[in-house]
């Protein structure tokens, strides 16, 4: 797969000369979209634990990291690690806390990497100077929600946000020298494979550094799943989403990191596509796929 992209993995081994594994932690803080400031319950896939379902949540910083240290042990020698705060929107909070949390984690010795999930109305020039100050200890990565460039799905999925947004802040963030991350959705209702690959290439034309292609999932007790079970629609085959991965992989530049080219989705919630939960097989299949291209 290297030979057609640049993943995460080969990207972190070129910087650090070892394997960095992701830490996921919660700063227990909510989303402008969520408590009544712009909207109430999210968007429509958006999970009650904020995307976060993963995610260590209970203590402090430095307790949720060497607990998911814990967890990895048994897997991994692994020694550094990406402090990953995932849980809805992680920059929408008071500025002190946000410098509380984000050094505790920067400072851990362990910690090569803070990346910080969070969306685009959510970096104000206060946070950005966070960021600065931060990004000169330790790489800083900001992972943004985009989805979809369309301004029909935007409103369907209910974001509260615009790409023109997205846009400004990626911007604001790159000439600030943060590495940004954007997030595409795969499978949104209404969108075709055509809209879908418009998407991949219009956001690489932004100053990204890397990008997540997450396969939709549908969860239950999400706006998302009542419009699933009250008129389904069809989802995409698990050849045909590995077809359209590859698709995007032939857009994105090699100088764009890929961070995910599919998603896990929390097998007690999952209501849609069943074949999504066989993580190895999907990935097993993108590589066939693309080594045939070789």
């Amino acid at each position: 797969m290297s030979h057609h992209y640049t993943s995460v993995n080969t990207y972190l081994t070129e910087m650090f000369g070892e394997k960095i594994y992701k830490l996921s932690l919660s700063a227990g803080l909510s989303c402008p979209n969520r408590d009544g400031t712009l909207g109430k319950g999210g968007c429509i896939f958006c999970s009650e634990g904020g995307s976060g379902d993963f995610a260590m949540s209970e203590g402090g910083i430095y307790k949720q990291i060497e607990d998911a240290k814990a967890l990895l042990a048994s897997k991994t020698n692994c020694r550094r690690f990406i402090a990953y705060f995932q849980a809805f929107s992680n920059t929408y909070g008071p500025i002190d806390y946000l410098r509380s949390i984000f050094t505790e984690a920067i400072n851990h010795p362990d910690i090569a990497v803070l990346s910080i999930a969070t969306r685009c109305d959510c970096i104000d020039d206060e946070i950005l100077n966070l960021l600065i100050e931060l990004n000169k200890i330790k790489p800083v990565w900001i992972e943004m929600g985009l989805q979809s460039v369309h301004p029909q799905t935007l409103e369907l999925i209910r974001c509260a946000y615009t790409f023109e947004q997205f846009k400004k802040t990626a911007s604001r963030l790159s000439d600030a020298g943060i590495d940004v991350i954007a997030h595409i959705i795969l499978g949104l209702p209404g969108e075709s494979r055509d809209m879908i690959l418009s998407s991949v290439k219009e956001v690489c034309k932004l100053p990204i550094k890397g990008i997540k292609l997450q396969l939709l999932h549908v969860l239950k007790n999400t706006a998302l799943a009542d419009m699933y079970e009250a008129n389904p629609w069809p989802m995409m085959t698990m050849d045909e989403y590995c077809q359209l991965i590859v698709d995007c992989i032939d857009i994105i530049p090699e100088d764009i990191v890929v961070h995910r080219i599919t998603g896990d989705g929390p097998r007690k919630l999952l209501i849609a596509p069943d074949w999504s939960t066989d993580k190895k097989r999907i990935l097993n299949t993108i590589n066939q796929l693309l080594s045939t291209k070789l």
